[in-house]
């Protein structure tokens, strides 16, 4: 009977990892994570990015998961503000990537927009192929 609890144990020891993970891989994310167009003047879907969620506490930096069409967790973006990259005593460090593996990064300039208004850099940790990159595109 001690043996069989144990091994319960760690059986779910094993797979909460994988049920945190499960909790991102779809939409809507549960815990902390709002749909951002719900909290900001901004569209369900934006091309490029996809459809996002994010934990209120966290902006403006994020992290945000986008979304696909079907709901998939493509991506986890951050939006770093360029102010903060500029500052000598600011640092990112350990950016979680709450979908787990991260496929490439691809980084770029934003001017800013609702909910993230000053200029900052978004990181993008992609979780798919290079070529899955057209979940998220316009249509």
């Amino acid at each position: 009977m001690i043996f069989r609890f144990a091994a319960a144990i760690g059986i779910l020891t094993l797979a909460l990892p994988a049920l945190a993970a499960d909790q991102v891989e779809k939409a809507p994310p549960t815990g902390a994570y709002k749909k951002v167009s719900e909290l900001v003047k901004l569209p369900d879907f934006l091309p490029g990015l996809g459809q996002l969620y994010v934990d209120p506490k966290t902006l403006p930096a994020g992290p945000f998961l986008a979304y696909d069409r079907e709901g998939r967790l493509v991506s986890t973006v951050y939006m770093l503000p360029i102010e903060d990259l500029t500052n000598k005593d600011k640092r990112f460090d350990d950016l979680a990537a709450p979908g787990g593996k991260v496929d490439h990064v691809d980084v770029y300039f934003n001017a800013g927009h609702p909910g993230v208004e000053k200029p900052h850099a978004h990181v993008v940790l992609w979780h798919v192929p290079k070529a899955d990159e057209s979940r998220v595109a316009a249509k």
